[in-house]
């Protein structure tokens, strides 16, 4: 009987075989996406998420009756801003010409973009005010209001159209 030639195979270690690497990237990539995957989520805050939500609930009344109120008054305005200037300019159209008005731009998912703007009374219901905007947001929601009434809109670009706001017809 013959027996047959061993063959000799080169002694390495193990780090310099393919298979281990293989086996291991498996379990390391998932490793790494959720590492990756939980410092996006606690590096951010929960912008469309309310702490007063309840509050918030109550207060929608006040918020219809308002609208309600602005309807009654026959109430519309035009609202144009000057990127170049910075300026937002206001024309109030109807039966009420308070002597200042408040705009309140919120930008529909990052609460640290909203803006609270003064407007003072120029004349015949044409109102003013100094803001920086920032550049590259395209989506505001505008809330023109005083203690009395309230008209509201989305805003698609400021620096390329006025916005016209009128209250709701229900």
């Amino acid at each position: 009987m013959q027996t047959m030639p061993q063959r000799k195979t080169p002694n390495t270690p193990w780090y310099r075989e393919p298979w281990p690497w293989l086996l291991m990237s498996g379990p390391a990539t998932v490793i790494v996406a959720g590492v990756y995957t939980s410092v996006l989520a606690f590096s951010g805050t929960d912008g469309l998420v309310a702490d007063d939500y309840y509050k918030q609930g109550l207060a929608m009344n006040k918020t219809i009756g308002r609208e309600q109120r602005a309807r009654q008054l026959d109430l519309a305005a035009s609202v144009n801003y000057t990127a170049a200037s910075g300026q937002v300019r206001v024309v109030l159209t109807g039966a009420q010409h308070p002597p200042a008005l408040l705009l309140r731009l919120t930008h529909p998912t990052r609460v640290g973009m909203d803006q609270r703007i003064e407007l003072k009374h120029l004349e015949n219901g044409v109102y003013e005010a100094r803001v920086t905007l920032p550049t590259g947001v395209n989506r505001w929601n505008a809330v023109l209001e005083t203690a009395q009434w309230r008209l509201a809109g989305a805003w698609g670009d400021p620096a390329r159209a006025a916005l016209t706001l009128a209250p709701t017809r229900s």
